[in-house]
């Protein structure tokens, strides 16, 4: 639905976004990751047509932005993280002005209103001026212009931004239903809500793009954690199961040590830890835990910027 194909972007002598490529699926709903100054702002107004890239193309349902992109826009939301709203004008104004842009008419237009502030649950500050309204609420209506004319593809920065815990779970109900007729990149610093709505994460660092991957694969791994009062002494006990590559000693105390168990490839986790339990069984030694090791998407995100991620790595081991 979204290709993008090797977008650039200068800002003087300032290289702001390197040779990007990717492309989403309708339906998705993509987290973009990185630092301030990675490139995600850049990257967003690009695909919005708001900017125009130096190098490559962005095409949306086939239609290329540089040959029209009046077309694309007509079919996009996009939220920006600093919200540009008219203050002075009250919330419907404002929406019947937004509607207005994005070309909505009678009584397409009429309904569209209706549907986007019981989404986003604005009805009772309709005719209050937005400088007026918490930051919670101001976010809501530029959520509630962003999804007016039920948008292809949806770009959110910063969606939940001063929004209350249970504003929050409204908003990624509310986005997981747009997504299903629509392509959502989401981009926020708030790991959880990566975890909670996106199925794929694009992370940034320096420009270019530096992770590209499912969500699940990248918390797999083929580690295992065990537990056992078997001592690093005897670690050959664990290392002679078929199937280990290596064992790495954690901890040790006087009751118990901690390992991580690396396995080899395409290896069975269930049968490995089944394997592992029945040498300590074997061996009069007790087990006390035993378990995948998963990994962490802010430890992950933390990797990246500091150059200490390796993709291929992640791709073996998941």
């Amino acid at each position: 639905m979204l290709e993008v194909n090797q977008i650039s972007r200068k800002y003087s002598s300032f290289l702001a976004v390197d040779n990007v490529s990717f492309t989403i699926g309708k339906g998705e709903i993509v987290g973009l990751l990185g630092h301030n100054g990675a490139g995600k702002t850049t990257i967003m107004k690009m695909i919005s047509g708001y900017l125009e890239a130096n190098a490559g193309s962005v095409k949306v349902d086939g239609v290329d932005l540089d040959l029209d992109p009046k077309e694309i826009q007509k079919n996009l939301g996009y939220l920006p993280e600093s919200l540009p709203v008219y203050s002075e004008m009250n919330v419907a104004d404002y929406l019947d002005f937004s509607a207005d842009l994005k070309g909505l008419k009678n009584n397409i237009k009429k309904s569209e209103i209706k549907r986007v502030i019981k989404a986003t649950d604005i009805s009772a500050k309709l005719l209050a001026p937005i400088s007026t309204l918490s930051r919670g609420f101001k976010q809501r209506v530029g959520v509630a212009q962003a999804i007016l004319g039920r948008p292809k593809l949806l770009i959110l920065d910063e969606p939940t931004n001063g929004l209350d815990p249970e504003q929050t779970q409204h908003m990624r109900d509310l986005i997981k239903e747009v997504a299903k007729d629509a392509t959502v990149i989401l981009s926020t610093h708030i790991m959880q809500e990566v975890e909670a709505l996106c199925t794929r994460v694009l992370m940034l660092h320096g420009g270019k793009l530096a992770l590209d991957s499912e969500l699940e694969v990248l918390k797999q791994s083929n580690h295992l954690l065990l537990e056992t009062s078997i001592k690093k002494e005897d670690v050959q006990l664990i290392e002679s199961v078929s199937g280990v590559d290596s064992v790495k000693c954690l901890t040790s105390e006087s009751e118990s040590t901690r390992y991580r168990v690396c396995m080899k490839e395409n290896e069975n986790v269930k049968e490995i830890s089944a394997a592992i339990s029945q040498v300590v069984a074997d061996n009069n030694a007790s087990l006390y835990l035993i378990h995948p090791e998963t990994r962490d998407l802010e430890t992950l995100f933390k990797e990246v910027n500091e150059g200490k991620f390796d993709l291929e790595e992640v791709r073996d081991a998941a």
